[in-house]
């Protein structure tokens, strides 16, 4: 006997629309997917965890700093909204992950990966999927050609950029992808559910590159750090988007392998929505810690809450205000994780031990015998704040829209 389509087993969802873009004071909520679907997966990285917004309502975001905000749990918040009943939806995304934590862990070694944990057997109509910003260098720019957590010892933007190129280059990281893709269809049956599919979720640059105001502006953590000339803002925005021309080239190459009117697998590009919400906006004075319109976090930045949101209590808290470091041991562990907070703290550590004439521009770095109190919030930066996220997520709606999904 042939297997149901899932798509005859769905019931549709009111037609209501809206193409109000939102803002950081009036928000609305796109209409649930066209298709009720009944559950889902969300692999990836700190995107698609959702760091530096809201802590889940158990009050704990564990290591993989997972917040409430993440577009994932808005889509399971909808989905359910939408169906009158629980959506299945399974959270596998983690802060650091990079393609290597996603593939699936060969026989005989030890370790779980994500896609190992994914439980074919629950409700999944479909997956999401943030990846590439580890894997490419993401940090090790921001480090260098931004903030210089590690002082004089953060290298040169310059070579931060020219690693970047490198491993862009490689061919690697496609490769990684493509069989990332494919073990994600192949573990929840793809041939048994035609309308599964994959929502590969792209970044948002920066910065608006062409204003002026920032040539002068600087968001070091010491003082007398490196200014946002048009030059850095240029090649970091340029950076982001090869990533996604990256992630677009992954997503095209897994369609290639399956038959059907209907793409497996989509990639969603939100950078558009996020113009005139980027740091050196015309007209603003960088950092601007109080600036709403911004929809990336800043370290000492709060959260955007929306109109409809009375959820963000703790704005943009991540666990304890700060930290002790210990300068002469954290590098090693955080260099496993690929948290960008775990680098941060171990690199500000570390330099003011060797650089003890450092001044913090925003934050007090102490000193506590041989280790260092260090504030811990340094991990959201760059990352999207709340209504970033509500964006995302608005971006698969539409993309699932325009694909029949």
């Amino acid at each position: 006997m042939l297997p149901l389509s899932f798509l005859s087993l769905l019931l549709l969802a009111p037609p209501a629309k809206t193409t109000t873009t939102p803002t950081s004071t009036q928000h609305v909520l796109r209409p649930a997917p066209q298709h009720r679907k009944t559950g889902f997966a969300a692999f990836g990285d700190s995107y698609s965890a959702g760091i530096g917004t809201p802590l889940p309502s158990n009050n704990t975001s564990s290591a993989c700093r997972r917040g409430a905000g993440a577009y994932p749990v808005l889509l399971a918040q909808d989905l359910t909204t939408a169906t009158t009943t629980t959506t299945s939806f399974q959270w596998l995304s983690c802060t650091g992950a990079t393609t290597h934590d996603l593939l699936s862990t060969p026989s005989g070694t030890s370790g779980t990966s994500q896609i190992d944990a994914f439980n074919a057997s629950l409700d999944a109509d479909f997956a999401t999927l943030s990846i590439g910003g580890n894997d490419l260098g993401f940090f090790a720019v921001i480090n260098a050609c931004v903030f210089r957590f590690y002082g004089p010892s953060s290298g040169t933007c310059a070579a931060a950029l020219a690693a970047a190129d490198d491993l862009l280059r490689d061919p690697g990281f496609e490769q990684r992808l493509s069989l990332i893709l494919l073990e994600i269809l192949d573990r929840a049956r793809w041939w048994e559910k035609p309308g599964f599919s994959v929502a590969v979720t792209g970044y948002a640059r920066f910065f608006a590159a062409e204003t002026d105001a920032c040539d002068s502006a600087s968001m070091s953590v010491w003082r007398g750090g490196p200014v946002l000339s048009k030059d850095i803002r240029r090649r970091m925005n340029a950076l982001v988007d090869a990533v996604n021309r990256k992630l677009r080239a992954g997503v095209e190459g897994a369609n290639q392998r399956f038959a059907g009117e209907k793409p497996r697998v989509v990639f969603v590009d939100f950078d558009d929505a996020f113009e005139g919400h980027r740091f050196c906006e015309e007209g603003v004075s960088e950092p601007d810690y109080e600036r709403e319109d911004t929809w990336f976090f800043l370290p000492g930045a709060r959260d955007v809450p929306a109109d409809d949101d009375d959820t963000v209590a703790e704005m943009g808290v991540i666990p304890g205000d700060s930290v002790l470091v210990d300068p002469a041991r954290c590098l090693r562990g955080a260099e496993a994780s690929g948290d960008w907070g775990d680098l941060a703290v171990c690199y500000m550590a570390m330099a003011r031990r060797q650089h003890p004439e450092l001044a913090p521009s925003h934050d007090r770095v102490l000193p506590q015998g041989s280790m260092w109190y260090v504030p811990t919030y340094y991990g959201k930066t760059f990352h999207p704040r709340s209504l970033g996220h509500r964006v995302v997520r608005d971006q698969i709606y539409k993309v699932w829209e325009e694909n029949g999904l």
